[in-house]
């Protein structure tokens, strides 16, 4: 393996999800040196890979409650597609109806340029393979296609990974839980006309191939006994992986290795139903989505009761919106919060226990299993992307820890960048 790269940072962002974009574009816009690591060719994560592109949410009650750098990307990106944003006036009863459906492909150039634009050093093709912090500086060790690799030194670190990789990979502890949400492959099937469909005859064969094995439990999720909901979805967020792990290579090869199996194994079936021959995928995900790996174990750890409560924080960095959602092997049955409520999220949540200069952002931010199931939406991992950048960018300028930032300095910092902060 050979060494040809180094570079010096002020920041260094792992992961180019809708956290990590966040997290680098609004370090570099402090003033930052920052680089953002991704091991794939593009950066979008759960919104672009991932197939769910629709993020959500940013209004709670009839207003906005987060704004900032991910909402300026999905605006730029509505902008340059259809130009279509849902009714934020009113609460609908399905909380989705105020995702915005955008295009995962404009996004994912929009995000770069905007990167490129802030000065943002991408790394794409590499992952962290080695960390360390010695005399005042973070020293990371990256491998990257070819086997080149580079020594690069920051003084902060932001894990946006989504498995929490880099804070396992530092000691600073971490949690999870023995029973894990389902994955999800997204996917879309079409060719074919719900109207002339014999409903009783497709749900009778859908037992069936359950019955045979054509079709296994997770398929189509949200019936054991229906599959006209499927197909009137065509698809959709609806296939659950069991046991669909990230948090290494190999649990993640699994996860994806199965999410398409899936699809085939719906797809031989769907073409064996009346009315229903011609069936095709007309879009899929590039990868299995992820739910839930690992939780940081933070400064402070956001609970169930703090979340539907609404509870505010004196370090409070943005807020978050969305129904506790934990998915099962019977589906999803969201349960939304009582009206008015409008949950946030503390600095010290973002902060690994013991911790001197790393902070998380996204899924992984520390809260219990219940809170995380409403927290880990992309809406909030851009909030808290780039509340962690700020804190970043002003712990590097001060010399001091990200804990130590005062307060008015980053809700200036994050106010002067359009973000939303809870008073």
């Amino acid at each position: 393996m050979e060494e040809t790269m180094q570079g010096r940072y002020d920041v260094i962002v792992a992961g180019g999800g809708s956290a990590g974009i966040c997290a680098a574009l609004q370090a570099a816009r402090a003033g930052a040196r920052t680089a953002l690591i991704e091991m794939t060719g593009v950066l979008g994560g759960t919104t672009t890979a991932g197939g769910v592109n629709f993020p959500g949410l940013f209004h709670a009650w009839g207003k906005q409650v987060i704004k900032g750098i991910g909402w300026e990307l999905v605006e730029k990106t509505v902008a340059l597609d259809r130009g279509i944003m849902p009714d934020f006036s009113g609460t609908p009863k399905r909380h989705w109806e105020q995702q915005v459906h955008i295009n995962p492909y404009v996004f994912a150039c929009v995000s770069e340029e905007e990167c490129l634009r802030a000065g943002v050093s991408l790394r794409y093709h590499e992952i962290m393979a080695n960390l360390s912090y010695i005399a005042d500086a973070w020293h990371v060790d990256t491998i990257g296609k070819s086997g080149v690799a580079a020594h690069l030194t920051a003084k902060e670190i932001i894990d946006c990974t989504g498995d929490a990789d880099i804070i396992r990979m530092s000691g600073y502890a971490c949690e999870t839980s023995e029973t894990r949400q389902p994955g999800t492959l997204m996917i879309s099937f079409d060719g074919y006309d719900i109207n002339t469909l014999d409903r009783d005859r497709i749900d009778e064969e859908y037992r069936k191939a359950l019955s045979d094995g054509r079709l296994i439990p997770g398929d189509f999720a949200q019936s054991k006994t229906a599959f006209m909901p499927f197909l009137r979805g065509h698809g959709g967020n609806q296939v659950h992986i069991f046991g669909a792990d990230s948090s290494t290579a190999a649990k993640k090869t699994d996860a994806d290795i199965r999410g398409r199996a899936a699809a085939l194994r719906l797809l031989r079936f769907m073409r064996t139903l009346p009315g229903c021959e011609k069936t095709f995928i007309k879009s899929m995900s590039l990868t299995t989505g992820i739910r839930e790996t690992y939780r940081i174990a933070g400064e402070y750890t956001i609970t169930h009761d703090d979340y539907i409560s609404g509870r505010k924080f004196d370090d409070s960095v943005c807020y978050s919106f969305y129904p506790i959602d934990v998915h099962d092997e019977n589906g999803v049955i969201p349960k939304p919060l009582n009206p008015g409520t409008v949950p946030s999220v503390p600095l010290r949540a973002l902060i690994p226990a013991g911790s001197g200069h790393i902070l998380a952002a996204g899924r992984i931010i520390s809260s219990d299993r219940l809170a995380n199931s409403a927290l880990r939406i992309q809406a909030t991992c851009m909030a808290t992307g780039q509340a962690a950048g700020a804190a970043a960018a002003l712990a590097s300028h001060g010399g001091i820890t990200p804990s130590a930032v005062a307060q008015s300095e980053l809700r200036t910092i994050l106010e002067t960048h359009g973000a939303i902060i809870p008073v």
